[in-house]
This record gives structure tokens, sequence and C-alpha cells, in this order.
């Protein structure tokens, strides 16, 4: 039995790899590693152009396809990137977005909402919608991030639990309505230790999810071991959390 874990020959697309260490980056270089050609796609040109050149030094073949993903136009033109480059699209990683907006709900202003709202929902849905056709033809799968805010409640974080909730709403209507052609799940993970994350919170007793842990899902929701699986929201708690 082949490898279901083993990506030689297939394409993958990781949105939010901009920084070294975090989540996207972690989940890309796994990708690669296991043999994926990759499409690194991040507002930030300049460090989405480093990451292309890390990987390529570690014989990773790895495209960037820099620009805002809330823009459509920058979401189609990742896709043709991974069309022109490589011919073929297997897998899409929303990985971008994040908690920018925190604190109590009265508080937050209309700017905050809506930055936390483009950057997790918005544009989760753009690269999926311009993804679906390549992803159809190669039998491929989507796997979005939404949170474990999305089913424990958490304050004061209202605006983002609220942008993850659209995400896991997302994930499970386009697995219905892309029904046996693509496949469409959804991470929810509580927080990840990374070096941002462990620098920002000082809390001595706060636990964390092993990055690798949650890369293992990634890759298992975007690999041929889960073909029978679509439209699943995939809690991720950690060992001992």
């Amino acid at each position: 039995m082949q490898n279901p874990f083993d990506f030689t020959g297939k394409v993958v697309l990781v949105t939010g790899v901009a920084r070294p260490g975090q989540i996207g980056h972690g989940v890309a270089k796994a990708f690669g590693e296991a043999g994926a050609g990759l499409v690194l796609a991040d507002v930030n040109a300049v460090a989405v152009a480093e990451r292309a050149r890390e990987f390529g030094a570690l014989k990773i073949a790895a495209e960037p396809a820099a620009g805002d993903l809330t823009d459509p136009d920058v979401a189609d033109h990742a896709i043709e990137v991974a069309m022109k480059k490589f011919g073929r699209l297997d897998a899409l990683v929303n990985v971008a977005g994040g908690l920018t907006t925190y604190g109590p709900a009265e508080k937050l202003d209309l700017k905050g909402f809506d930055r936390e709202i483009n950057i997790n929902l918005k544009t989760a849905f753009l690269m999926s919608r311009a993804a679906a056709g390549a992803l159809e033809k190669s039998k491929g799968a989507i796997v979005n991030f939404s949170s474990l805010a999305l089913l424990r409640p958490m304050a004061p974080m209202a605006i983002y639990a609220a942008a993850k909730a659209g995400v896991g709403a997302l994930t499970t209507s386009l697995a219905k309505e892309w029904l046996g052609k693509v496949r469409v799940n959804a991470v929810a993970p509580t927080t990840v230790r990374t070096p941002d994350n462990m620098a920002s919170i000082t809390d001595p007793k706060a636990k964390y999810l092993e990055l690798e842990q949650l890369i293992a899902a990634v890759m298992f929701l975007a690999s041929p071991a889960s073909r029978a699986i679509t439209g699943h929201i995939l809690p991720l708690v950690g060992p001992d959390l």
C-alpha cells in the first residue's frame, strides 16, 4: 500500500506562510519534505520570496504568490501560479488569519471587526472558490483553519470566535455543495506552541498544542488517508490539555 502521507508529485498551496517558525511556515515545510511542490501565498511579498528561497535550498520546489488574499484577483492569481508552474493543484491549506482583535466586545471598533472577518473568513472563502476547479480535476482537498474558540466559549475574543465560527460554517457548507468533487475539512486547534505565541502569552500555566501535532492533522486531512472524510471540523487540544 502506498504511503498516504507521501505527497511526491502533488502540489499544495499554503496561505499565511510569511513568518518563520509559525504555523503556515511549518505546515508548508512539512508538505515540501513529504515531496510536494509548494505554492506560498501571503500578503508579505518579501517574506514569501524568502520562504521560497529557503525551501529551494532544501531542494523543495516552491513558488511565491504574494498579495492581499482578501482581494479576489490575488486569490485567482495564486491558483494561476500553481497551474502555470506545476500544472495541477492537489490541496489548499488556508492557514492565513489569526487573532488580532482582543478585548471587551463593547469597546471594539468596526475596523477591528472588519479586519478579523476579512483575514480569517474572507481569505478562506476567496481561496477556496478560486481553487475549486483545479481541485476537482485532481480529486483534491481543502483544509481550513477554524479554532477551538468555535467549540469552547472564550473571552474576551467575540469577534475572533465569530470569524472562526464562520470558517467552520463555510467548511461544512462547501463540503455539502462540492460533495464528490472536492473534500473540505477544517482543523480547530487550541493555542499552538510557536515562538510568537509563547512570547505573547505570559501565563506560566498556559498549555499548548505542539506544532507537529497540528501538522500531522492537516496532512491527514489533505491526504488520501482521509478520502472518506468531508465536512468535518477536527478539534485539536493536545494529549494533556
